[in-house]
């Protein structure tokens, strides 16, 4: 039966791959084309049992059989699988042998006590810190790389033997993760085990049945992973939007990814909400449908509720959708535009770059330079270029000696000048 079973999950591999190849010729999908769906030779029995002789290690029946029956390394999630040579080159044998002290589920305290020799010190002896290195990566054999500090390891002996561990720099609060999957052959090409493995009635199921809501969200999170859900699953989604106010935002993105049309009166209930969270993440999912979905009937929303906007990232998501469809001016910006606040300040400027018909408004960019500080004015010049008024002209003198050495802004500033009938020097001469 076990084998049985093996076989199959060989099988689902083989054919997962001559599917990705010509599904994803491009090799669009993040590493693709590292391994471009590819595996290199088998390793034979007598190649693995060697190895297994030499390091003192028995590893994983599963992991053995993708060697011996798939390839010895090369497709597989992120950049794919190093093979068993590259794998052992990063770690030495005394560590492999070592007993793994990770587990799931590892406090946060636990973590930071196992690390502790590691962040104590920054002058940490390199005798120490290798062996408390060692401590915490011992019994695993990196098999794999996600790219950046982010490695998967795969523990090789005692309680958790065969599963997959995403590693990265040790970092205090972060302990390292273990992935959903039970073992190696539970692989799929692109994000392997970063959501709850199941199909959509598995997922509910153990939503329904969860203990606590810890594990809800995480049965919520692994239905992402489908692009489209059945009738009974949006079902299910729509009455947590409507009865659990603790999942409601999950399970209206959720929705909107599926159903964008099912979803627009719950995205209207977030942005009518009088909470500034709900607000925010109606704000987050109109600006992740905004390249496929009409959002014309949410901006006249969106404006009417602008003065509830009160920190940079509701501003800077509100501005993403309104500039898509020519609803930001500089009236209606003004109070974030004058905001004493400076990273409101920037995010509007940015926001309100494409504005059209500026010079009409100049008495808004007087009030801002007036009340605000030298980096006002020089994010109006970043974003806006130079707005040609005389009444702005004391300000941009004020910091022309800072410009008017690159050519890119120089120009810019003697264009202003011209546009006003002004000679070129005119920032130079003296008040006198």
């Amino acid at each position: 039966m076990w084998f049985r079973k093996k076989e199959t999950q060989l099988d689902r591999i083989k054919n997962k791959l001559s599917q990705a190849m010509r599904k994803d010729a491009d090799f669009s999908v993040f590493g693709a084309s590292s391994h471009q769906y590819r595996v290199k030779e088998k390793l034979t029995a007598k190649e693995l049992a060697d190895w297994q002789a030499h390091n003192q290690v028995t590893l994983p029946e599963p992991y053995a059989q993708f060697l011996t029956n798939v390839g010895n390394g090369g497709a597989g999630p992120y950049y794919g699988i190093y093979s068993l040579g590259k794998a052992t080159s990063y770690t030495e044998r005394q560590v492999l042998l070592a007993k793994s002290v990770l587990h799931p589920g590892m406090t946060k305290e636990e973590w930071n006590h196992l690390i502790e020799p590691l962040t104590r010190d920054v002058d940490i002896p390199d005798e120490e810190y290798d062996g408390t290195c060692n401590k915490v990566l011992g019994g695993m054999l990196c098999i794999g790389t996600q790219g950046c500090e982010y490695d998967m390891y795969l523990v090789l002996e005692g309680k958790y033997r065969g599963r997959i561990v995403y590693t990265s720099d040790f970092h205090p609060d972060h302990p390292f993760f273990f992935v959903y999957e039970g073992s190696f052959l539970d692989y799929d090409i692109g994000w392997f085990g970063s959501r709850m493995p199941g199909d959509e009635n598995a997922l509910i199921q153990i939503y329904q049945s969860a203990p606590n809501e810890e594990i809800q969200a995480k049965a919520l999170d692994g239905l992402f992973k489908f692009k489209k859900v059945s009738q009974l699953t949006l079902a299910f989604l729509k009455n947590i939007a409507e009865q659990s106010p603790k999942n409601r935002t999950t399970a209206i993105r959720l929705i909107c990814k599926t159903s964008f049309d099912t979803g627009r009166k719950y995205l209207l209930e977030l942005l009518q909400s009088d909470e500034h969270e709900d607000f925010l993440q109606a704000l987050q999912i109109l600006h992740a449908s905004s390249k496929t979905e009409d959002l014309t009937k949410f901006i006249s929303v969106i404006l009417q509720r602008l003065d509830r906007i009160d920190d940079p990232e509701a501003l800077r998501y509100a501005g993403y959708i309104l500039e898509n469809y020519g609803a930001i001016t500089l009236q209606n910006f003004a109070p974030f535009l004058c905001h004493a606040d400076l990273k409101m300040q920037t995010t509007a400027i940015y926001a309100a770059r494409s504005c059209e018909n500026k010079l009409e408004s100049w008495q808004i960019i007087e009030q801002m330079l007036m009340g605000g500080g030298p980096q006002v004015l020089n994010n109006l010049i970043l974003y806006w270029g130079i707005i040609p008024h005389e009444k702005l002209l004391p300000y941009y003198k004020a910091v022309w000696p800072e410009y008017k050495s690159n050519p890119n802004f120089k120009g810019k500033f003697i264009s202003c000048l011209r546009e006003l009938h002004l000679p070129n020097d005119y920032f130079d001469k003296d008040e006198s």
